[in-house]
């Protein structure tokens, strides 16, 4: 099983980032609202997270645990998933018939991609904060 809970490559432990092959290793659905999937809606806001131990899949557990799941994020990626797949744009009927979302779903994940891309990508001469949740160096 690889990260992302498919066949294919050897996976890697989220926590400690050893290569694990083998057919078998500790796996866990987390909430994750940063987690869209490329095609499955119904898998969007789920990350498959998996471990070399199950020690280390407590810990990724418990710190996905700790990551506030926002709707507004979960929304954006859903819009971003599809506004990919229409070069030429769509109307804001079709892409709320695309995403699934309300018009207003869609102003507020929108708006929260504005904001987080402002923080993500500092002005020349601003200093830069680096990735911050579950995976960020400590």
């Amino acid at each position: 099983m690889d990260a992302d809970g498919g066949e294919g490559l050897p996976a890697r432990c989220g926590l400690c980032g050893v290569l694990m092959p083998g057919e078998s290793v500790p796996s866990a659905v987390v909430r994750d609202s940063s987690a869209i999937h490329p095609h499955d809606p119904w898998q969007d806001g789920k990350r498959t997270v998996v471990a070399c131990s199950p020690e280390h899949l407590e810990e990724l557990v418990e710190r996905y645990g700790y990551r506030p799941f926002e709707e507004a994020e979960l929304w954006a990626g859903k819009i971003a998933r599809v506004a990919a797949m229409h070069s030429t744009g769509l109307s804001p009927e079709a892409l709320a018939y695309e995403t699934g979302l309300t018009v207003s779903q869609l102003e507020l994940g929108v708006l929260w991609q504005n904001e987080h891309a402002q923080r993500r990508h500092p002005q020349p001469g601003e200093p830069h904060t680096g990735p911050t949740g579950p995976d960020a160096a400590e």
